[in-house]
């Protein structure tokens, strides 16, 4: 790890009761089947005090081959959205495979006026790496609103429900300290230690192509930061094959720590298959000696617990705790370093 100093944090501002949450296809189009999810999700964001508003894209049966509109369409309503006052927050429908069309195309200049929460994973992952690393803005990789608030979070037990409502709630209007996530049994000590730095990550296969663009996030946020990441489809070889970018590109020299989010549906990761995920991490970790806690809920295996890019955390791998050190949003719109 190097030593070199905080960069600029821009944080949104914390959202009041009555503030408009606009939920918009940042990626895929929206299937006649997943329109009872966006439903849900309004009735969610409304019982937490918020007016909700659909973006226009987001309509059944539009779609541009695999997406909800060309790229140029999507970052044109997107755009719209940051530059409007009115939109305090902006939540992606799903994910997909469509932002790296329109990277180029996002207005920096608004989002550094009028910084304003951002949620969503998958494809979305792209857009908190680079957001970040061109504004400092605090991206919030969270649930969505097809597979995640509409989808997964029906079918979880209503205690895990109340506690992840509450927790998304404090996140957007808070401007405490969160302090430590809710932990399950899941989560797995996969190399003990404890380490404490700003929250970077997203999908693993976003992390890295992210870092082959112009927009990639600079090496030096990786400083002392807490990788976190999971994986949705594709082989157990390809993941280790992304760890092994990382590991080129000095990612993983200068992180503190890592978090492995739940894989889903990654070929050769099946119950008793050789090698495991745990195996597979420290391979490529080697004897970089930086603590790593697997198995944790974010990403595609959700409900999620939201991992704000950018805000420092604490993790205790052998006590199983991951706390977010400071607060997400602020009472104004926010820039500046940070301690």
């Amino acid at each position: 790890m190097t030593g070199t100093a905080r960069p600029q944090l821009l944080r949104p501002r914390a959202l009041r009761p009555g503030d408009l949450v606009v939920i918009a296809a940042l990626s895929g189009p929206l299937p006649t089947a997943y329109e009872p999810n966006v439903q849900r999700t309004v009735e969610l964001f409304e019982r937490m005090g918020f007016r909700v508003r659909r973006a226009p894209l987001l309509e059944v049966g539009r779609h541009h081959w695999w997406s909800a509109a060309t790229p140029a369409e999507i970052a044109a309503e997107l755009n719209g959205l940051l530059r409007d006052p009115e939109v305090r927050a902006i939540i992606a429908s799903d994910g997909g495979q469509t932002a790296l069309g329109y990277l180029d195309l996002i207005d920096v200049d608004a989002i550094k006026t009028d910084p304003k929460p951002i949620l969503g994973y998958s494809d979305t992952s792209l857009l908190h790496l680079v957001l970040h690393g061109r504004t400092g803005l605090v991206g919030f990789h969270a649930d969505m609103a097809v597979p995640g608030f509409g989808g997964q979070w029906p079918s979880a037990p209503t205690a895990r429900q109340a506690e992840l409502e509450q927790l998304y709630c404090r996140l957007l209007t808070g401007t405490a300290v969160i302090g430590a996530l809710p932990a399950s049994p899941s989560w797995e000590c996969w190399r003990p230690g404890r380490a404490e730095g700003p929250l970077i990550g997203g999908v693993i296969n976003r992390i890295v192509l992210a870092q082959a663009t112009p927009f990639a996030l600079p090496l030096e946020r990786f400083d002392s930061a807490v990788l976190f990441w999971e994986e949705m489809g594709g082989l157990a070889s390809y993941v280790w094959s992304y760890l092994q970018v990382m590991r080129h590109c000095g990612i993983l020299d200068r992180i503190s720590g890592m978090v492995v989010g739940v894989p889903r549906e990654i070929g050769g990761l099946e119950p008793g298959a050789s090698p495991s995920l745990r195996e597979i991490v420290l391979d490529v970790l080697g004897d970089r000696d930086i603590p790593v806690l697997g198995n944790v809920e974010f990403g595609h295996a959700g409900p999620n617990l939201p991992m704000p890019v950018g805000i420092r955390a604490g993790l205790d791998a052998q006590r199983r705790t991951l706390s977010l050190l400071e607060p997400t949003v602020g009472p104004l719109a926010m820039t500046g370093p940070v301690s």
